[in-house]
């Protein structure tokens, strides 16, 4: 069942592409945009990471965390977040827990989704994007509510 706006945002915990674990607890009090991507180094998640490292300092300037998430394993992720200078953590999903905790869909039963939540200082999920062709616009939808959040 996909969470949705209002749902409490699981807890969870995963490693980034330095080894450091990440929690949803290490961020409360500030704003997380969490993005689900299907695979490193592919054109469509390629332009989204990027489009998200463009606007990160904005986006950090509003209060915000940027976080990725894909199945890929911590090496890929290392790679991808050097090769494109990625300015956030990248986490490792190697089993699909966090993303069948969010419900995050697979396209045509196979692929995993491009999904985007936006979830407040308090944990609580206020926008969700899911459109897996373009990427950027996921940028663009939650620098929209993270805007909309930090302005109260």
């Amino acid at each position: 069942m996909a969470l949705k706006i209002g749902d409490p945002a699981p807890s969870f915990s995963l490693e980034d592409q330095s080894g450091e674990t990440r929690r949803l607890d290490d961020v409360k009090g500030r704003i997380l945009v969490l993005f689900f991507y299907p695979k490193d180094e592919t054109p469509g998640c390629t332009a989204e990471a990027c489009t998200f490292r463009d606007r990160h300092s904005e986006l950090t300037r509003l209060g915000a965390e940027v976080w990725g998430v894909s199945g890929d394993d911590a090496v890929s992720h290392r790679r991808f977040a050097e090769r494109y200078k990625l300015p956030f953590p990248l986490l490792s999903d190697r089993t699909q827990s966090l993303r069948r905790a969010f419900g995050v869909p697979k396209t045509l039963g196979l692929l995993p989704s491009r999904v985007t939540y936006v979830i407040d200082q308090q944990g609580v999920i206020r926008h969700v994007f899911n459109n897996l062709l373009d990427g950027p616009a996921h940028v663009k939808e939650a620098e929209t509510i993270v805007q909309q959040l930090a302005n109260g």
